[in-house]
């Protein structure tokens, strides 16, 4: 079929479509029906065969009747009613549409359209009708709108393209909205095209002339002799006219792209007075505000803002109005407004909240600070001042103010804590205030924050608790070790008069036994006070906590999952191996203790830089590389108000008889010892985790300190020890100095009983006769180091400058480092022998000394 013919046939399809609905008739359907009986009736009254032709003609006639009926059916002459297509209702709403409508076939061809579109693409008829692209060829200013529609209708989508379509004289035009859509959802439906031009020109202009309006109604406001700007609820400026960004040296492109906030504009506390205005849903409301505006280069300008604020139905604001008018004129112009904006200025800029209030607390007026402290705490206390203070110590600031709205002076200040989610005080000064009649203003509040000097005062008085009480530990420890040297010198003697088989052998080792308990305490209470003897050497914490990996598994059970996790290349640290593991093993049975039920413990080790940990919050540690521990737990945790004092000694959570509330008193004496800091964070049935931070050893500084000092006080070669430890009588003087008398006697006993010669002194001045007496004849000095009248180390200066080779031994209940190290020079070494100590152990430090060259 040649396009003519398709040209021919679609108009005749909308011709067809077009003309009046053909009505069936059920009448003539019964009339032929009777007809075709009648006639079988008739033949049936003849014989067969004289009515058999009469059958065969009347059958062939049938025949071709239904053939012609196929054949016009099928070549579209004749059709079945759609009685849907041919609604009444449906066909006048398209053909009256105020819309252009038409549709086309997958090849584009026009096969209806209404009157509207036949107007708008300059048809006279539907015999004229073409497609869009037809209608518009050659106009480049619609052409890209067409192929994209085309487009779309290939491919089955809905498109719509907005074009101003030019007029012939190039001056008047119009514009057009352009829509096409597939006729419906089926495959066949889906091949037709269902076009729509709407003429928008009017709907345009009107658009263009409103745009036009808010554009004068800009450049008005923004040239207006006033500032202006719009802020939300989050602070960002939303809007700000020429006007004030002028004024405060802003550029117009950062405002409005979340380039500027209001505090960026707004001076001080100032923006807290603009968002301190108590919200009540669907109100409008409007405050004045003398505050300073910002510049761009920091200078403040003082300005009186016309805040206007409204609140939707569920209280939230929105975005504000805010005039602003400069008040920099003022101070030139007009002395009383100069003072006026002076004491705003102070009274907004002072850093202490003020508020004026009237009998009840309600506020009156506030400072800029007053709002942000209420901020802070809770926005009722801009109503009233009395929902600052808890309820604890509320009664007091009622005390106050009532006593100032009965006119009297000097009234005491308010110490109360604050109303917040975390602890916080408060000092309250009020200031009675003359009563004009009618004016509601009856005291005027100052309000001083003193969270921050409250803490620093306790983390005070806790440093100076505990330097207390670690001296009274210390002094206590001391004369514990005189005591407990005296009885287990004594026990020793006493065993070694007794065999295991006499009846009292076993009595005089509990003696022993609860004497050796005693001066294990005894260390942990000098380890609190941090003066125990150390044994510092270059470790790997790594591989020190792999050592007692074993011991800590069978120390928390099997209930307790340990979990250790290092750091990669960690730093070397100085500490003594023992107490470090002294410390670990303490931490990890309180973690034990806190797990009744089972859990985890992990124990981490990371280095950190110095700028990590100048940026940690643990107050009291300087900036410096460290290697950090961390031990974790699962547990129970540790109640806040307790928190504070599990590092004291004696202090324990643990039921009478489970514990001595020494271990993390140990733990703290020993980490501080070591140049160490220790920090705990809790968490009420969450866990309990120790943050220890160990100073990082630099070998290259140790290096450079002379090797005499490094020789001071060298601990026995343990080697040595054993290769003398099966022979320890020897032969010698030995000037023993003591100051307690029992314990001078006993270890002097012990001496002579291993071959020694022993001469007594009770301090240094007593030890300096004897040497003269005995004109320097004496093979070793074993002293105690804090005496009265003369301290050993001064003792060891005077015995030198008479014989520089003279060997002393010194014996303290206190650590080697506890006495000053300052009164020797590098040449003066020296043993050392740590307080209590049994008698084996005082007669092999005898000989080894001696045994030194």
């Amino acid at each position: 079929m040649t396009s003519n013919d398709h040209d021919s046939s679609s108009e005749a399809l909308s011709t067809a479509q077009e003309s009046p609905r053909r009505g069936g008739s059920i009448v003539l359907v019964l009339v032929v029906a009777g007809a075709i009986v009648a006639a079988a009736v008739a033949l049936m009254t003849l014989g067969r065969a004289e009515a058999q032709p009469f059958i065969l003609g009347l059958l062939a006639l049938l025949a071709m009747v239904g053939l012609f009926m196929l054949f016009a059916f099928a070549a579209g002459i004749v059709r079945f009613a759609d009685r849907a297509a041919d609604d009444p209702i449906m066909r006048p709403i398209a053909d009256h549409a105020f819309d252009g409508l038409a549709v086309t076939d997958s090849r584009g061809h026009v096969i209806y359209a209404n009157q509207v579109y036949l107007s708008l693409t300059g048809a006279a008829n539907r015999e004229e009708a073409r497609p869009v692209e037809r209608v518009f060829i050659g106009n480049p200013d619609v052409s890209e709108a067409v192929f994209r529609l085309l487009k779309a209708a290939r491919e089955g989508k809905r498109q719509q393209e907005e074009v101003r379509v030019a007029s012939p004289d190039g001056v008047h035009g119009r514009w057009l909205r352009m829509r096409v859509r597939p006729l419906g959802t089926t495959t066949r439906e889906s091949k037709y095209s269902v076009w729509s031009l709407a003429d928008i020109t009017r709907d345009r202009e009107r658009q263009e002339d409103v745009f036009q309006e808010l554009q004068h109604a800009i450049e008005y406001l923004d040239h207006a002799p006033c500032g202006f700007f719009s802020v939300d609820a989050a602070g960002n400026l939303v809007y700000v006219n020429a006007t004030l960004a002028n004024w405060l040296d802003h550029d117009l492109a950062e405002i409005g792209s979340g380039g500027l906030k209001l505090g960026d504009i707004v001076s001080g506390d100032g923006a807290a007075l603009l968002t301190s205005i108590p919200p009540e849903p669907g109100e409008v409301k409007t405050e004045v505000f003398d505050i300073d505006l910002k510049m761009r280069s920091g200078k403040t300008m003082p300005a009186r803002l016309y805040h206007k604020l409204a609140f939707g139905a569920d209280g939230a604001p929105g975005a504000s109005r805010t005039l602003v008018i400069s008040r920099a004129r003022d101070e030139r112009l007009d002395p009383q407004r100069a003072a006026e904006v002076r004491f705003v200025r102070f009274f907004d800029h002072t850093p202490m909240a003020i508020a004026t209030v009237d009998k009840a607390g309600a506020v009156v007026l506030a400072n800029a600070r007053f709002a942000k402290l209420a901020q802070s705490l809770n926005p009722a206390v801009n109503k009233s001042i009395l929902a600052a203070a808890n309820d604890r110590d509320r009664h007091l600031l009622v005390n106050a103010i009532a006593q100032a709205a009965q006119g009297q002076g000097d009234i005491a200040p308010v110490e109360a804590m604050l109303e917040s989610a975390r602890e916080r005080w408060g000092q309250f000064f009020v200031t009675a205030v003359l009563e004009d009649e009618g004016d509601s203003e009856v005291a005027i509040v100052y309000i001083l924050e003193t969270t921050e000097r409250r803490v620093l005062e306790n983390q005070v008085n806790q440093a100076q608790k505990m330097d207390t009480i670690g001296q009274l530990a210390g002094g206590i420890a001391h004369d514990f070790n005189n005591v407990l040297s005296a009885i287990m010198m004594a026990n020793d003697f006493l065993l070694n008069a007794h065999k295991p088989t006499d009846p009292s052998f076993q009595d005089i080792m509990q003696i022993k036994q609860n004497a050796t308990r005693a001066a294990t305490l005894v260390r942990q209470l000098l380890a609190f006070s941090r003066k125990q003897t150390l044994r510092p050497q270059v470790l790997d914490l790594g591989e020190a906590l792999s050592d007692i990996d074993r011991l800590l598994k069978r120390l928390i059970g099997e209930k307790v999952t340990l979990e250790m996790l290092h750091g990669r290349d960690l730093w070397r640290v100085k500490a003594d191996i023992s107490q470090f593991e002294q410390v670990i093993v303490n931490l990890a049975v309180n973690a034990r203790d806190a797990m009744p039920l089972g859990g985890r413990l992990t124990i981490r080790t990371a280095n950190v830089t110095a700028q990590e940990a100048e940026q940690l919050s643990h107050k009291g540690m300087p900036a410096a590389d460290y290697v950090r521990i961390d031990v974790s737990d699962t547990g129970t945790g540790i109640p806040a108000d307790i928190v504070d004092k599990i590092f004291e000694p004696f202090f324990s959570t643990k039921e009478v008889g489970k514990g001595t509330g020494l271990g993390l008193s140990t733990v703290y004496g020993i980490v501080k010892q070591t140049g160490g800091f220790v920090y705990v964070e809790s968490e009420a049935d969450k866990g309990t985790t120790f943050h220890i931070f160990l100073p990082r050893h630099h070998a290259e500084a140790e290096a450079e300190q002379p090797e005499a000092a490094a020789d001071t006080a060298a601990p026995i070669e343990p080697a040595e020890a054993r290769q003398r430890a099966a022979d320890l009588t020897g032969q010698g003087t030995i000037l023993l100095v003591e100051d307690e008398e029992g314990l001078r006697s006993l270890n002097a006993r012990g001496l002579r009983s291993r071959g020694y010669s022993v001469l007594e002194a009770e301090n240094g001045i007593e030890a300096l006769e004897v040497l003269e007496a005995q004109d320097g004849a004496v093979d070793l000095v074993v002293s105690d180091v804090v005496m009265p009248e003369m301290d050993g180390p001064t003792m060891l200066k005077a015995m030198r400058g008479k014989n520089p080779d003279l060997k002393i031994i010194f014996v303290s209940g206190y650590a080697e480092d506890a006495f000053d190290k300052s009164m020797l020079s590098a040449t003066d070494q020296f043993a050392f022998l740590a307080k209590p100590f049994a008698l084996s152990a005082l007669v092999a430090k005898v000989k080894e000394t001696m045994a030194l060259e």
